[in-house]
């Protein structure tokens, strides 16, 4: 069996270190949060370039979002870290962090925009012209205001993603939830007794930002 019948709880040898779990929990927040600005930004910028009228720039941007989207995240943080930080000499893990947290997901959330954006149909771009709206008149009242609703749910969903890839950051050496509780363990020799409130912590943000996804994808839903 998977638990032994005579296994003998330690909770209170993992609640000595609960002020390193809280500030573990605090440190993946504030870290997600950024990443999440850093994607959000990145990935509309990615999008802007993927559908831009200089052939160089949309190849660039193109090429960008297929090679991160092509490796995996903690290949990219390895490479990124170790590799291209160390040659820069930025000594700074968690800064790191945030920016290859932040342009992986960049990569998808540009997928998402740009579904968003070519969702608009063409007789609304044809109107704009009508009224004398230049490119990015045409941008800032008609596409981007529908698409931002059409594109909701998918940025709400990749956001959730982008939480839970956070425990990921531990391997560049920052000393966020799941690496605090691997220290919390190996002091008080307690892995369930880790690992369990470590999960809630997780659900305790996911759960809602998942509802809210799922609550947003019915009300913004579109016939096609």
């Amino acid at each position: 069996m998977f638990l032994a019948v005579d296994y003998r709880w330690n909770w209170a040898g993992v609640w000595r270190y609960r002020g390193q779990f809280a500030l573990g929990w605090l440190t993946t927040l504030g870290l997600s949060l950024a990443a999440m600005v850093v994607s959000v930004a990145a990935g509309f910028l990615l999008m802007l370039g993927c559908r831009g009228r200089w052939m160089p720039v949309r190849l660039i941007c193109a090429g960008m979002v297929e090679l991160v989207r092509g490796s995996p995240l903690l290949v990219q943080l390895l490479i990124g870290y170790y590799i291209i930080a160390e040659a820069l000499h930025a000594g700074f893990p968690m800064l790191v962090g945030i920016v290859l947290l932040g342009s992986f997901h960049a990569a998808y959330l540009a997928e998402i925009f740009r579904g968003a954006v070519e969702s608009i149909g063409a007789s609304q771009l044809e109107a704009a012209r009508a009224v004398g709206f230049d490119r990015m008149q045409t941008y800032r009242f008609v596409i981007v205001p529908q698409a931002m609703r059409r594109a909701l749910p998918g940025t709400t969903g990749q956001l959730v993603s982008l939480l839970k890839d956070s425990s990921l950051l531990s391997v560049i050496g920052i000393e966020e939830l799941v690496q605090k509780v691997r220290v919390m363990n190996a002091a008080s020799y307690a892995p369930l007794e880790g690992y369990l409130p470590l999960a809630a912590a997780y659900l305790i943000v996911t759960l809602p930002l998942a509802r809210l996804a799922r609550g947003l994808e019915r009300r913004f839903a579109y016939e096609t």
